[in-house]
């Protein structure tokens, strides 16, 4: 019987890794063009060469499962999440598909801030396999250094983006404090957070649009739950975003497209007499060598991305996008 619910929760979690990878991509509106005299921080050639640049090491890593350059590229939430993917990698032999990031560009979304960091938002075609476009956010922390990618979310499948200036114009950085919304960015993500752990329980809930990872992420807890119940077993999750570790860009609406990193722990406990067994090839790659105990903790970055409508707009703040990988196995 154990055996037959380890296999089962495998199987569900193995699921819920591919959470937002459907094909069918977000639809990006036109780019609009204002009569706003700001000046954009990089041109669109200068964009290119930051992100080609930063892509082809990234895929040399990849290929090398080289983790130590990492950090000349990267930062923030993607620099933990590509770390623990290619340790995975190490351990598994496989890197997984949706690690890929295509080459070819839909829009990009460049800042007029004049201060730092600075961001630039860039929006790629689909993959090969027609994996989602994915939504980069590039930041320069400060004039001495070079631009690294924070962050990578995957658009989720039919997702209508908002509207955002052309190139050549420049779009305004917001701030986690952005007035003139339905939230703030930083109000917007922490409720975001509760809704994750409380679902439809969460005060917020009439506040979001219905979404593909809290969808996804419901249906593998319900399932998950049925096999622990097997083994009288019990799970908790729970939701907390980072403090700072948030990027906005103004959309042409007067929207915020706000990207976040909430940190989330999976706590699973087996029934009495029981151990509770990484139940996946994620898990069991960064659980390594461990002992099990009846109880099995993972920690996960995940990466949000949010579109935040005007206030008095009538629409509900979107999950639009997201990335979720667990970094960290530990037996308690």
């Amino acid at each position: 019987m154990r055996k037959r619910s380890q296999a089962i929760i495998a199987a569900m979690l193995a699921l819920g890794m591919a959470v937002g990878m459907c094909g069918c991509e977000g639809q990006l509106p036109t780019p609009k063009a204002t009569t706003r005299q700001d000046a954009p921080n990089l041109s669109a050639k200068q964009e290119q060469k930051v992100r080609t640049r930063i892509l082809k090491t990234l895929d040399q890593c990849n290929q090398n499962r080289d983790t130590d350059t990492l950090p000349t590229i990267l930062e923030g939430p993607e620099l933990d999440i590509r770390t623990s993917e290619l340790n995975v990698a190490k351990a598994t032999g496989n890197l997984d598909r949706k690690t890929t990031i295509p080459t070819d560009l839909a829009q990009a979304v460049i800042s007029t801030d004049a201060g730092w960091p600075r961001s630039v938002f860039s929006i790629t075609s689909t993959t090969k396999d027609q994996q989602s476009k994915r939504l980069l956010v590039f930041r320069q922390d400060s004039a001495r250094q070079n631009y690294k990618l924070w962050g990578v979310a995957r658009l989720f499948s039919g997702v209508k983006m908002p509207s955002f200036e052309i190139s050549k114009t420049g779009s305004a950085q917001g701030t986690p404090t952005d007035t003139g919304l339905v939230m703030t960015p930083k109000a917007a993500v922490d409720a975001y957070a509760d809704l994750l752990q409380n679902g439809a329980n969460s005060k917020y809930a009439s506040k979001f649009a219905d979404d593909d990872l809290r969808s996804k992420l419901a249906d593998l807890t319900a399932q998950v739950q049925k096999a622990m119940e097997l083994n009288e077993g019990t799970q908790q999750q729970t939701f907390e975003p980072v403090n700072g570790a948030i990027s906005v860009m103004r959309s042409a609406d007067g929207g915020d497209l706000v990207v976040a990193q909430i940190n989330s722990e999976w706590t699973r406990s087996a029934g009495a007499g029981r151990e509770s067994q990484p139940a996946s090839d994620a898990e069991k790659a960064l659980f390594g060598n461990g002992k099990a105990t009846s109880t099995m903790k993972t920690s996960y970055v995940n990466i949000i991305a949010l579109y935040v409508p005007p206030a008095n707009s009538g629409q509900k703040i979107t999950a639009v996008g997201s990335e979720r990988q667990p970094v960290k196995v530990e037996a308690l």
